[in-house]
């Protein structure tokens, strides 16, 4: 079984020091959020409260509303759509009213890299994308509290083959532009190509 201990402390991790990845200005990224629900939110909205069971929250505890915000995004739609609905393994395109939307960055984003051997450096392994949350959680609190610089987090899908997906700190939203390049319910007719092909390619059920 793959090593995944806690992280170690904030001295031992600025020792080891960063495997930073430039996330450069123009780069393409996707979102699927819900407008609807006991928890609406927008398109570019950071989540404030946490930490929730989301893998890489930043947040401390207790849970509650704090300045620490979150977003998590990726480089194609089919990974927001396999990690979203991966509790389910279902696409309900009217659930909560869900929606989804490409943007450009506007700057460079400095991101800690997760798929190369950082990890493993730092004392950890793979497992900090694919293993427990609970403990992926507490490296991601550990890493923001060790590296101010480090505005996310790029790391490999364990819902889609590894494909690079992304977690925003607070730092980096002065990185997203005011106005989204695509943004579409998931409940638009034009919309039932794409999610028809993500659903037979994931074995995920489309409503």
């Amino acid at each position: 079984m793959a090593t995944f201990p806690d992280p170690p402390s904030k001295v031992q991790l600025r020792a080891i020091g960063e495997d930073i990845t430039i996330l450069p200005a123009g780069a393409k990224l996707w979102r699927v959020y819900f407008r609807g629900g006991p928890h609406p939110t927008t398109w570019n909205n950071f989540r404030q409260y946490g930490p929730t069971n989301s893998k890489f929250d930043h947040h401390t505890h207790p849970k509650r509303v704090q300045q620490r915000t979150i977003i998590y995004l990726a480089e194609d739609g089919p990974t927001c759509i396999a990690e979203v609905f991966q509790d389910t393994r279902t696409i309900d395109r009217w659930r909560n009213d869900p929606w989804i939307v490409r943007f450009e960055t506007v700057r460079d984003v400095q991101l800690l890299n997760l798929t190369n051997l950082w990890p493993t450096k730092a004392g950890a392994s793979m497992a900090i994308n694919s293993g427990s949350k609970a403990k992926s959680r507490k490296w991601s609190k550990a890493i923001y509290s060790a590296y101010p610089n480090v505005e996310g987090l790029l790391y490999g899908s364990a819902m889609y083959a590894n494909q690079p997906a992304v977690a925003f700190y607070d730092r980096s939203e002065t990185a997203i532009p005011v106005t989204p390049a695509f943004n579409r319910a998931l409940g638009d007719p034009g919309m039932i190509t794409v999610l028809s092909n993500a659903a037979v390619k994931l074995n995920y059920i489309l409503i």
